[in-house]
């Protein structure tokens, strides 16, 4: 297998996109979506957070999309437009093999560079300990969960929340 390759997402890596996007939301609980999203509403995202200004990347082995990840409004009040959170979705078959590690840690130095402060985690479920580890690695710390917020495949599910700051952080004016 070839090395493992982070670039930036395009358009043309919608429908890949889409199918690992799917498998999150139909098999897991890291979206808190009921229903996947077809290509083009997962193609309007996409746009969406291209044009706010935010990274979108790929991972990629052998030509195959292995898993992406993006950041985006934390919240989109003005005085949130320092942070971001940040999503990562590695295809099943990819798991645990350190594509969302190389992702996160892109995804972190693409969004210092782009001049924001703090990159929040929201973890669907408490158990999921991977993500909170991935997190936990990449130097979030935890702030906290919403317990039993979010239902899905019939049973009350937490919400995680890590933080880390990005460059300076809190220690100077953005």
């Amino acid at each position: 297998m070839s090395p493992l390759s982070i670039r930036p997402a395009t358009p043309a890596d919608i429908p890949a996109i889409t199918r690992i996007y799917a498998h999150a939301v139909m098999h897991g609980t890291a979206s808190f979506e009921l229903e996947a999203p077809d290509e083009a509403e997962m193609a309007k995202r996409m746009r969406a957070i291209l044009d706010g200004g935010f990274a979108y990347l790929a991972a990629e082995a052998d030509g195959v999309l292995l898993g992406y990840a993006y950041a985006n409004h934390y919240r989109t009040r003005p005085a949130y437009r320092f942070t971001v959170e940040d999503s990562v979705y590695i295809d099943p078959t990819a798991q645990r093999r350190g594509a969302g590690r190389a992702l996160l840690e892109r995804l972190i130095v693409e969004s210092e560079t782009r001049g924001f402060r703090q990159m929040v985690a929201v973890i669907g479920d408490s158990a999921q300990t991977a993500s909170i580890e991935l997190h936990r690695a990449a130097g979030f710390r935890m702030i906290g969960a919403f317990e039993n917020v979010g239902y899905k495949f019939d049973r009350w599910l937490d919400s995680v929340m890590m933080q880390r700051a990005l460059g300076q952080g809190s220690a100077s004016k953005p």
